[in-house]
């Protein structure tokens, strides 16, 4: 296996340390989950080595959907590369893998028995910037020996600074994108334009450094947890934004009665080839609903021969803003990536710290998608409402 910085700052530092609690504060692509995940595999695999008792250990994120995506999918892939997946010890319906005696739980925030529920051994809370105070001190009582957590920066403000880097049994490491040997030209080309994109996502998921509050450019949305009722649904189209190395991101627009936009996220996934796309699209029923996507011609032409309405969305990204910005835009639970996005989706600043009409050209996949999507929903609705007042 191939290792970076942050599993040598967990086995060389921490583990010796006898600290409790391991601060793994890092930029974009920094290796840090793969890495603590790499970390507590070997940790149960050298427990059975030395006769040691099995360990509970816990892997924790804000939503399910989340989960899997990530640290979930990394665990996997990993006990796959060294040999070690079994589907006899993978208990799906509960999310559990048993590895050399020990037991990998995977849960959520939104399972709340879980989370009160029976004490660990060691917990690892992935991007607990997503968390609440309330969350962490139920996870912290809970848990007997060690605890990990990461995130990226993006907060200036937040609990995670006054409450645990505070604290005497709290161990801090700081990665970035640098300390990732193993990472793409193509990925390491596109952080390192944050340079002259903006200042403060260079600190942020440039540098792993903190951030600092920026013009937020969406503050019009809502989290909805109950589901939509079809009478409640005028139109759907959908937005979808291609990628390979960066994520292709297909995102279900729907617009409402009451004027609101309703925003549900469908596919966000990297490495994808138009045929793996086309397989997972199959999978929404989408039927002949227009999808509104980025300019490519070539995958537009593939998508349209495999019974797909794709067009070319419009592309003037301040009039699509804007028309976001003139409604109410819900989110459903499940878009994990579309959430993080908007929540830190920024207009750019010069040199000069001005803000500017431009937004930050990064991070924003699902953003673009849910733009192309919704431009024309919205502005139908506005066209509709002219023509009723002149009647």
């Amino acid at each position: 296996m191939n290792f970076c910085k942050t599993y040598y700052d967990l086995t060389e530092r921490f583990i010796p340390s006898r600290k409790r609690i391991a601060i793994n504060q890092g930029g974009t692509r920094s290796g840090k989950t793969y890495s603590i995940i790499q970390f507590l595999i070997e940790t149960a695999i050298r427990a059975q080595i030395n006769g040691m008792e099995g360990r509970l250990i816990t892997i924790v994120r804000k939503t399910m959907p989340a989960l899997k995506a990530t640290a979930m999918r990394d665990f996997m892939e990993i006990l796959e590369k060294i040999g070690y997946y079994s589907e006899e010890n993978h208990n799906k319906s509960l999310n559990e893998y048993h590895l050399c005696g020990s037991v990998f739980e995977f849960i959520s925030l939104d399972q709340p028995t879980k989370v009160r529920g029976r004490k660990r051994d060691i917990l690892f809370v992935n991007e607990a910037n997503e968390l609440d105070f309330e969350d962490w001190r139920q996870l912290l009582m809970r848990t007997t020996d060690k605890v990990i957590i990461d995130y990226n920066p993006s907060d200036e403000y937040h609990w995670l600074y006054d409450h645990v880097h505070t604290r005497e049994d709290a161990m801090f490491f700081q990665t970035s994108y640098l300390d990732n040997p193993f990472l793409e030209p193509e990925l390491i080309a596109e952080i390192e334009r944050l340079k002259d994109e903006d200042e403060n996502y260079w600190k942020v998921y440039g540098l792993g450094e903190r951030g600092a509050s920026g013009e937020t450019i969406y503050t019009n949305w809502k989290l909805i947890d109950e589901e939509i009722q079809p009478t409640d649904i005028i139109e759907t189209a959908y937005g979808l934004d291609f990628g390979f190395n960066n994520a292709s991101a297909l995102i279900k627009c729907m617009r409402l009665k009451n004027g609101g936009i309703v925003l549900d996220e469908l596919i966000h996934r990297t490495h994808l080839t138009n045929n793996d796309l086309i397989q997972l699209m199959r999978l929404h029923n989408i039927g002949r609903s227009k999808i509104y996507c980025d300019h490519e011609n070539d995958r537009i032409t593939e998508l349209t021969r495999a019974g797909f309405h794709a067009v070319k969305a419009s592309k003037d990204v301040k009039a699509g803003i804007d028309k976001l910005k003139s409604v109410t835009i819900y989110i459903t639970k499940n878009s994990s990536n579309l959430l993080k996005e908007i929540k830190n989706y920024k207009w750019k600043t010069d040199k000069k710290g001005n803000v500017t009409d431009e937004p930050v050209k990064f991070n924003d996949h699902s953003m673009d998608a849910a733009r192309y999507g919704s431009f024309d929903l919205i502005a139908e609705r506005k066209l509709k409402a002219r023509v009723a007042k002149m009647i």
